[in-house]
């Protein structure tokens, strides 16, 4: 191996990656434009219309819905207009410009819960009706929470016994989520089986998920509070997803929703208490909460950091040319980051470059550009690389838009 100080070769470097996955009929992921579950292409009857940074929560309802019917589907992606201008194509389909829409047989259909009951009456339910009573009850508590959680995240508080009250409906709705969980047979709110003997989400589960990883991420980030460490039925209900590859296809990590979340819900507030300042600091720097954030562990252990390196060779040379640094600049310190991520040991990066590598540390997507397990080995081996130079951060995330992640800047990659 080569002496610390000298990083890897572009080239050596391609011979560390693994070779490709089935994008179309493989595991769930944010990249492909086509999906078969091992059917004909004639079969595809809906056409997706999501989000290119694989973010939107109603898109992902829709989207996990398509995945465990395992409903061939085709995907077009648009610009949300947090990250960019909205394509005309789009506009001229859906004037509203919202998010998601499906073509179900040539017929256009907007809004997520009208979607999935149209999806519903065409291809069967996943579990029980989304009209049933039950079911009906569960979404409105679904609402519920959102609401509790919005008006604590969201709004600032005139005194500490103000934001103990907003922190105590919101736990309060929750334990009753909680205690509904304790209640099923499984681990699910709603079991479906569907071509397997294991069971797996219904629909009504599908409507809490969103949300749910959104609240855990930003609850976390912005108050300290941690959801899974207090209600232990949610966590064994976020522990069951994550065996799921049809929901690590789709899930978030906390860095992307922190950051996302602030120009979408027109921002968040902190608390500003030593735990979250802790939580907070570990999230930012791109080392995670561990188990918090996710229990599921790959099966081989350097296989997140090979995904990673696949992902980021693919795009290189735009992520060198949007960098702050010259691209010529930045190419040595990201293949020295590239190269600790791999070797697990220190590339010396040039001189003046810790500002470029934490640049690209806080702007990995997740799941837009790779899974959450490869974002964070990534971004752990941007910032201790960073670390050797100094401590300069990059430019400073935006928290009214996120013009800074323009898919514009990718537009030649298509996934």
């Amino acid at each position: 191996m080569k002496e610390a100080t000298e990083a890897l070769s572009w080239e050596e470097l391609e011979s560390l990656t693994d070779k490709d996955t089935d994008l179309i009929n493989g595991p769930n992921n944010s990249y492909s434009l086509l999906r078969l579950f091992g059917q004909d292409n004639s079969s595809t009857r809906v056409t997706f219309y999501r989000d290119k940074h694989a973010w939107c929560p109603y898109c992902q309802k829709v989207w996990l819905w398509l995945e465990w019917k395992r409903i061939p589907y085709e995907v077009k992606k648009v610009t949300m207009r947090c990250y960019g201008k909205k394509e005309p194509w789009y506009l001229q389909k859906v004037p509203s410009g919202i998010f998601p829409a499906i073509e179900l047989d040539n017929k256009l259909i907007t809004e997520s819960d009208r979607i999935l009951l149209n999806l519903e009456k065409v291809f069967g339910t996943l579990g029980m009706p989304l009209e049933k009573p039950e079911i009906l009850d569960l979404r409105n508590l679904e609402r519920k929470l959102f609401r509790a959680w919005c008006i604590w995240l969201c709004n600032p508080s005139f005194s500490k016994g103000q934001a103990v009250r907003k922190k105590e409906q919101f736990k309060l709705i929750a334990q009753d989520l909680d205690d509904r969980l304790s209640k099923t047979t499984c681990q699910w709110l709603d079991p479906s089986i569907e071509n397997s003997p294991k069971s797996f989400p219904g629909s009504v589960d599908v409507v809490f998920i969103p949300y749910l990883e959104r609240m855990n991420a930003s609850l976390s980030y912005y108050k300290g509070f941690e959801l899974r460490k207090e209600f232990s039925n949610i966590d064994n209900w976020f522990k069951a997803l994550e065996l799921l590859d049809e929901y690590r296809g789709t899930q978030g990590d906390f860095h992307t929703h922190a950051h996302d979340l602030p120009p979408q819900m027109g921002g968040c507030w902190s608390d500003n208490n030593k735990h979250q300042k802790l939580l907070s600091h570990q999230i930012d720097i791109g080392y995670g909460l561990g188990e918090k954030e996710t229990t599921y562990q790959s099966s081989k252990a350097d296989r997140p950091c090979r995904i990673a390196l696949k992902r980021v060779l693919k795009h290189r040379d735009q992520i060198k040319k949007v960098n702050p640094l010259d691209d010529e600049l930045f190419d040595q310190p990201l293949r020295a980051a590239l190269s600790k991520m791999i070797y697990k040991q220190d590339f010396i990066p040039i001189k003046g470059s810790a500002l470029g590598l934490r640049y690209l540390r806080d702007r990995v997507s997740v799941p837009r550009d790779m899974p959450l397990l490869a974002a964070r080995e990534l971004r752990k081996a941007l910032e201790e690389t960073a670390q050797i130079d100094g401590p300069i951060q990059g430019p400073a995330i935006p928290i009214k838009n996120r013009f800074d992640q323009n898919p514009l800047n990718f537009s030649r990659q298509s996934q």
